[in-house]
């Protein structure tokens, strides 16, 4: 195999057309084996094996610095970069990571998983070189067409070509968000444009005009007429050059070859920001993901029945069937959060604004404004690059606009980037917010449904990516009341959300060691209800359980307000068990959760502590 001989970027500059071709086969097959074993973006990366060849044969990595936004189509980079042995254990505990990682290679310059950001990122990097002097190394930002749906792709853009930073973009269209086409003609301008030496010739020849006595201002304009005209005429919109930016494309993005003499040219043009448009196909190679026609399998994440999700899609028909004026919302992601069966039963009613979490959320104040019912479905991490918005847009507002958040608390393979931890922290601070966490699968619905019952301002309703609990209709609550589920006299443990699983098996543990346990669980943590409050300050010993940030989260509302409502008698001794604030690596989230004390022997072993302890104690 030539993939054995690669274990570095410089080996791939000695291959042969044909050799790189069976080189590209290889390393796709490494990627759908390890894929289909440990989960992790697919198509994405399936789509970007010839395109990350020849950056690598052109640029000198890691001197040149390369920038992959977003990180979902790192995985190429990855074997070039000599971690082709490390797939084995992709996304494990300990193994390799499914994005960039510095930990990882000296390659990987920023751990990119959040989309839009690269272009900044980018600038950034650009204006510490200028500012040093630095002129050795070439900056290569690579991002995706639907990453560039986000609003802070278009800031650093416009950054770029304001300050004129020699910055190479690359534009990797693969053709799910816009797919722009030119004739023959139009790819002749293409080989023009972004030929260095006709673009030397073309900057003398305006010299020469502007030069000219009296008509040489009007010659020079008569050009640049001319030539906005062809361009208008024959290639796909130049908006780029709008902003400071050369646009050169579109090039076939799996042509090596093309690539390469692109890139090539664009090295030799240097003096500001520059983009290579290439066009690419997601998935390509696997016909699997060629003929997935939602996403091309970008990764192997679904909607599985008895899910968290799948409750949500179920309740949001329902909803939907019974409130013409309900609208969901998605940032580019309706088949993760469970909306692509709503769109399907209410055509028009579904509305992806693209990666672009701050717009979704002031366009579903808009809506909410109008007389719609906005409920926006996003990942827990992904809403917390909006919370200026949820906080002034929709809470100063009082719209009531109901945001579901899917994948909230530890969600593993993932990573630090995306384990859902701030969003109770972030939202329980938002004035008039209302908060659910739903423990079961039956939950969901009953909480979406009092959501929308709410008209004065907005709510929340968060979730975990792992399998739900399935409860009887009578272990369901209602409104904004927390349910009790044992009733004691010594300690009295208050779960949020999914922990009720773990929760209720410390209770039972410690029950049969003598402990008398009252459990509750809590489903809204903003408002706490007032008689789980009032009934937990009757015990000597309280322990709060969360899957989200501890410091600042529910357990410490929890203790303030117990602290409130003792006053002039001993207050319980409270502990609050959550996530430390720490970045937290990728591992199974029943893993991570145990390593943290979150599981029912560290519930169980924290409340064995507190009732041994002596003084008032919060640890």
């Amino acid at each position: 195999m030539i993939l054995e001989s690669i274990t570095s970027p410089t080996d791939l500059r000695a291959l042969s057309p044909e050799q790189l071709e069976t080189l590209a086969r290889e390393m796709r097959d490494v990627i759908v084996e390890s894929v289909t074993v440990h989960g992790g973006h697919l198509g994405s990366n399936l789509g970007v094996v010839e395109l990350t060849l020849a950056i690598h044969r052109v640029f000198e990595s890691p001197k040149d610095i390369i920038l992959w936004d977003t990180g979902h189509q790192c995985y190429p980079h990855k074997i070039v970069t000599g971690r082709t042995q490390g797939f084995a254990n992709l996304r494990q505990a300990d193994g390799l990571s499914g994005y960039p990682s510095r930990a990882e290679s000296d390659h990987d310059w920023i751990e990119d998983s959040h989309a839009s950001t690269v272009l900044s990122w980018a600038y950034g990097l650009a204006t510490a070189q200028v500012a040093k002097g630095e002129t050795d190394r070439r900056i290569v930002a690579i991002i995706g067409d639907g990453a560039m749906t986000g609003g802070m792709a278009f800031e650093g853009l416009n950054n770029l070509g304001h300050a004129g930073r020699d910055v190479i973009i690359i534009l990797n269209d693969n053709g799910r968000s816009y797919a722009p086409t030119i004739s023959r003609l139009g790819e002749s301008l293409v080989k023009i444009r972004n030929n260095p030496v006709y673009m030397r010739r073309q900057a003398r020849l305006e010299k020469l005009l502007s030069d000219i006595p009296v008509v040489g201002g009007l010659a020079e304009r008569g050009l640049d007429a001319t030539k906005a005209a062809i361009r208008e005429m024959w290639e796909p919109t130049a908006f780029f050059e709008a902003l400071g930016v050369r646009y050169a494309g579109p090039f076939d993005g799996h042509d090596i070859a093309a690539v390469e003499m692109a890139l090539n040219n664009a090295v030799a043009m240097s003096g500001g920001p520059q983009v290579i448009h290439v066009m690419t196909q997601k998935g390509r190679g696997y016909a699997p993901a060629e003929n997935d026609p939602i996403k091309r399998l970008h990764d192997t994440s679904e909607s599985k029945p008895g899910s968290y999700t799948a409750a949500f899609t179920e309740a949001l028909i329902a909803e939907g069937a019974q409130r013409p004026e309900l609208v969901a919302i998605t940032a580019a992601m309706p088949d993760s959060t469970g909306l692509l069966a709503f769109s399907e039963r209410f055509p028009g009613r579904m509305l992806d604004v693209g990666i672009a979490e701050q717009h979704a959320v002031t366009a579903a104040a808009g809506m909410a404004r109008g007389g719609l019912r906005p409920v926006f479905a996003v990942y827990s991490t992904f809403l917390t690059r909006a919370i200026d918005q949820v906080n002034l847009d929709v809470g100063l507002h009082s719209e009531p606009v109901v945001f579901c958040l899917d994948r909230a608390g530890i969600t593993g393979d993932d990573g630090p980037s995306h384990h859902g931890v701030l969003d109770m922290v972030l939202l329980t601070k938002v004035p008039g917010m209302t908060v659910f966490a739903p423990s079961s699968y039956q939950e969901v619905g009953q909480m979406l449904h009092d959501a929308l019952e709410i008209t004065d301002g907005p709510s929340a309703i968060r979730w975990a990516k792992t399998e739900a609990r399935h409860v009887g209709p009578d272990e369901v609550g209602s409104g904004l009341n927390a349910r009790q589920l044992l009733a004691g006299t010594e300690l009295c443990i208050i779960s949020v959300g999914k922990m009720l699983d773990a929760a209720e098996a410390a209770a039972t543990q410690l029950a049969s060691e003598g402990i008398s346990v009252s459990l509750w669980d809590a489903r809204v943590v903003k408002p706490l209800d007032l008689n789980m409050l009032t009934a937990a300050g009757e015990h000597p010993f309280v322990i709060t359980i969360e899957d989200g940030l501890r410091d600042g989260g529910v357990g410490s509302a929890i203790a303030d307000s117990l602290s409130e409502l003792t006053i002039g008698r001993t207050p319980p001794r409270v502990r609050t068990l959550g996530v430390p604030t720490q970045y937290i690596a990728h591992g199974k989230p029943a893993a991570i959760l145990a390593e943290l004390g979150l599981d029912a022997a560290g519930i169980a072993e924290s409340a064995r502590s507190l009732c041994r302890s002596e003084g008032n104690v919060t640890a």
